[in-house]
Order: structure tokens, then C-alpha cells, then sequence
């Protein structure tokens, strides 16, 4: 019975898929989501061999013809990767000037515990020191200045941006950051050669392992305040979607169970002679 590995793979591949879009739906309403989709391998045994071994007959079939598989009972499918779709969400006004919306290929830099992340997710606050931080109280953290050498880099925890005193924060589309008529940095706003690159982390973070990968010069992104940028997820396209998986991996359930019931009539049938 190797032939049920073929749906098995296929129901493998399936149930990763459910989960993957379950997971878009989930987080059809969190900021600056970005959703994902599963890129899926198939291996055909007649396609490995040539199609010209394949001797089909044109006319004609006779019984022994059904019979021939061409290598088909080891086919199978799997999951070959997930990538991250990064267009761009929707910005929604929020009137709240701690919200801060990207328009462009363009990521917030934010400190974490395990090192330098970035976010698309804007909806920002003060912490207890008047620090600028995200909803999970990690820093975002200013640009670093540009011509200096690379001994003479600042510490990611050196470039918070600091608020003074009661004044209003004000941001421009460049990223500068003002409190009441007081410059006090300027957003750290990095484009990336290849986004996906990027690899996903908890809390709509990415990690970027890859130096040569962030942009030098011509960062385009624009920083919008009072927005916030919505998912990226078509709530009624990935339910559709969610829908289509699961029909087909119950599809699938079913050629699974069918294989086992003809298994264990065989067995049965067997032991009466």
C-alpha cells in the first residue's frame, strides 16, 4: 500500500496550508500585517522519466491498460516554502498623533531584547521615561547619522528617541520628530534590496540577517501621522480560501480512508482461504 503516501503528502501539505491561512484570517485586523501564502512542490515520476516512455495507447484500451501507473504511486507534494506578501495595507486615520503610518517598502526600526527588529506596526506610545515605543514597549529608534565611521557608530540603545517636557509631538513625512518646536530626532525608516529576505518573528517583527540587504540612499517611504496602516489581508478572499483548503483536505481524508478500507478488505478477503 506505498501508494497512500501519495494522498498522505498531500494531506501534509494541505493541513500546513489551513494553518497558514487561518493565521492570515486571525490577523485580518492587526496593524501592518503582513500576510502569507505556502509555495507547494510537486514530484512526478513520469515527468522525471520522459514523455517519451510514456506509450499510452491512441486506440483501443485494453484491460492491462488501466493498470499501468508510469511510477505514479510515488508521486507526492509538500510544502517548498512561505513567502510574506509586503503590498502595501490601507492607512485609516486614527486621530491619535502617537500613530504613525507608512506609505512605501519602508520598515520602523525597533529595539528588542534579542536585538534590532522592524515593524511596519505604528501605533506607538510613551513609555514612563518619555521614550517613543510600540504597543509590546520596545524603543523605535532614531536614524543614525549619516558620514560617520563605523567606530564611531552609536549603540542601537543610544538612538532612542526622547520626548521633552509636555509639548505635542509632531512628525513630518520625512520622519522628524518634534516635540512642540524642538527637533529631537528623526525616525529610523529602512528600505530593504529584497524584502523578501526579511524573515517573520512574533509581534508583526522582522529580522534582517543579511547587512547588504538594507538600502544606503534613495528611502522613499513616506511617515504619515495620525494614520495607522491596516492588514494587508482580504478578509473575504482568505475566507474563501479557508473554505477551498479545508474541502480539499477532507477530499483527501477521504481517498486516505478509502485506501484503508480496501486495505483491510484485502486482509479479510485474504484470510478466508
Amino acid at each position: 500500500m506505498k501508494e497512500l503516501y501519495v494522498p498522505l503528502s498531500g494531506a501534509i501539505a494541505q493541513q500546513k496550508n489551513v494553518e497558514t491561512i487561518a493565521n492570515n484570517v486571525a490577523n485580518a485586523n492587526t496593524a501592518g500585517f503582513k500576510r502569507d501564502q505556502l509555495a507547494f512542490k510537486e514530484h512526478l515520476t513520469a515527468l522525471s522519466k520522459g514523455v517519451q516512455d510514456i506509450d499510452l495507447p491512441r486506440g483501443e484500451w485494453a484491460p492491462e491498460d488501466f493498470y499501468r501507473s508510469y511510477g505514479a504511486e510515488n508521486a507526492q507534494v509538500r510544502v517548498d516554502g512561505s513567502y510574506t506578501d509586503f503590498t502595501q495595507g490601507q492607512l485609516t486615520p486614527t486621530g491619535n498623533h502617537f500613530d504613525l503610518g507608512l506609505h512605501g517598502e519602508g520598515f520602523f526600526e525597533v529595539l528588542t531584547p534579542a536585538g534590532v527588529r522592524y515593524s511596519r506596526k505604528g501605533n506607538f506610545s510613551l513609555n514612563s521615561d518619555a521614550q517613543l515605543v510600540t504597543d509590546k514597549g520596545f524603543p523605535v529608534l532614531q536614524k543614525l547619522p549619516e558620514g560617520l565611521p563605523a567606530e564611531d557608530t552609536p549603540a542601537p540603545e543610544e538612538r532612542l528617541i526622547q520626548l521633552t517636557g509636555q509639548a505635542k509631538m509632531s512628525v513630518g513625512l520625512e520622519g522628524n520628530v518634534f516635540s512642540g518646536d524642538q527637533k529631537v530626532g528623526s525616525l529610523s525608516v529602512v528600505e530593504f534590496n529584497e524584502p523578501h529576505a526579511l524573515k517573520k518573528q512574533g509581534h508583526s517583527l522582522f529580522i534582517n540577517n543579511h547587512p547588504e540587504n538594507l538600502k544606503r540612499d534613495g528611502i522613499k517611504t513616506a511617515v504619515h501621522q495620525g494614520f495607522i496602516e491596516q492588514s494587508n489581508v482580504n478578509a473575504v478572499a482568505e475566507m474563501s480560501n479557508l473554505i477551498k483548503a479545508n474541502r480539499t483536505f477532507e477530499s483527501i481524508q477521504r481517498v486516505i480512508k478509502a485506501y484503508d478500507n480496501i486495505s483491510a478488505k484485502g486482509v479479510n478477503e485474504i484470510s478466508k482461504f
